[in-house]
């Protein structure tokens, strides 16, 4: 059963980086597209950054020159690097993947279930 885990969250002061993992495991499986996306307390959920299987990136406006997103296909894995945090990046991190679970022959889209990023001021 394919599972995708999020880690790297933390507590960090304002100014300082964090670099987020999304892992799939479970199965053979490959990784396709996967985005990276946030949700404050009371705010709505935002698309933070984007991966394509060919690794084009896009990324919101509020991150753009700040975060990275970079993946490593032999680990299965996606990365979110994040630099100059502000206290308004504080959110619970998760990521949504497309994957290819070989064993099963088809391609489904999974969630994490987020890691929690904290930046003081």
């Amino acid at each position: 059963q394919v599972q995708v885990v999020e880690s790297g969250g933390g507590l960090v002061q304002a100014g300082g980086s964090l670099r987020l993992s999304c892992a799939a495991s479970g199965s053979t499986l490959a990784m396709y597209a996967v985005d990276w996306y946030r949700r404050a307390p009371g705010k709505q959920r935002e698309l933070v950054a984007s991966i394509s299987t060919g690794s084009s990136t896009k990324y919101a406006d509020s991150v753009k020159g700040r975060f990275t997103i970079s993946r490593d296909n032999a680990k299965n894995t996606v990365y979110l690097q994040m630099n100059s945090l502000k206290p308004e990046d504080t959110a619970l991190y998760y990521c949504f993947a497309a994957i290819f679970d070989y064993q099963l022959g088809y391609l489904d889209d999974y969630w994490g279930q987020g890691t929690q990023v904290t930046v003081s001021s």
